[in-house]
């Protein structure tokens, strides 16, 4: 049998479970994780290599009717993961009922004409009886070209996910060097462990508004020296993010140093920095500048 190698764009609705179902694949984690809806913001490939197939798996922010110009941004770089991808899997929340967000994301894949397959996740919060009632009622949406029931967290039916995939790639050499397991750099990972922990920290009012920039990145004596810059946009953030008497800048900063020791393999010092720029979502420089525009990051 021929090589096969391929990019599987995973997209869905926002807290569907795609960075779970790409960390689980890879069987590493490649894509920060939380509860906050659209904590994925970049397209960000995990590279998993076989010996019969290497498959490109591109994980995308939920898409989301747009409040911002930065949601808008999020959605461009979902539908452009769509467009050049070979295999479209699209996975579900079982536990949600069909939605508008779900007519979005059909409507563009009707215009794509490429393979499908529906990825049902979270059966193990459903029962046997419920499972089979969604799977039939998404039946009808859409011809698939595959329904698989799945649960991302509980790693079930990943295997079969893989052979159905290697299944629809197109034949051809590897597209990366085979112990390359993402496209992103340190440096990208570094700010996304970062606001990772912001995220798990911090109430509701402060997600969505914060973005990370790495300003130094120093190892010196057997230790990585690394400052942050979070940004935020109104004032009232700052305060939350900094805490009573510092007291939540530096759990965020205990939490970050622990995973950053453990993907850097040396101690951490790490330094952050909190900076309002208001209502940078709006800006699309801003947004250029933080990174968060994967299409036009040479346009500055």
């Amino acid at each position: 049998m021929n090589y096969k190698s391929g990019f599987i764009a995973i997209v869905g609705r926002p807290n569907a479970g795609k960075s779970t179902l790409l960390n689980a694949l890879m069987k590493e984690k490649i894509a920060i994780m939380t509860d906050t809806p659209n904590t994925t913001r970049n397209n960000i490939a995990g590279i998993l290599t076989t010996s019969k197939a290497q498959f490109v798996f591109v994980d995308t922010p939920g898409i989301h009717k747009p409040q911002q110009q930065l949601g808008r941004v999020l959605n461009k770089n979902a539908y452009t993961a769509m467009e050049d991808c070979d295999v479209i899997a699209w996975i579900i929340d079982v536990t949600q009922k069909f939605g508008p967000g779900d007519e979005f994301i059909l409507k563009r894949i009707k215009t794509l004409h490429k393979p499908v397959l529906l990825l049902v996740n979270k059966i193990d919060k459903l029962s046997k009886e419920k499972i089979l009632q969604a799977l039939m009622n998404w039946q009808q949406k859409y011809d698939f070209d595959e329904i698989i029931p799945i649960s991302a967290k509980e790693k079930d039916n990943l295997d079969e996910v893989l052979d159905t995939i290697q299944g629809y790639l197109p034949e051809g050499e590897a597209l990366y060097p085979d112990d390359m397991k993402t496209d992103h750099d340190e440096n990208f990972r570094i700010c996304e462990i970062i606001r990772e922990k912001i995220l798990n920290k911090t109430n509701e009012e402060v997600p969505h508004s914060i973005a990370v920039v790495l300003e130094k990145k120093q190892f010196k004596d057997e230790k990585w020296f690394i400052d942050a810059l979070i940004i935020v946009d109104r004032d009232s953030q700052k305060g939350i993010l900094i805490g009573k008497q510092g007291s939540m800048i530096k759990e965020i900063r205990i939490a970050s140093q622990r995973e950053l020791k453990k993907m850097l393999g040396y101690p951490i010092d790490l330094e952050l920095y909190v900076r309002v720029e208001k209502n940078w979502r709006n800006k699309e420089q801003k947004i250029r500048e933080f990174g968060l525009d994967e299409l036009n990051e040479g346009a500055m």
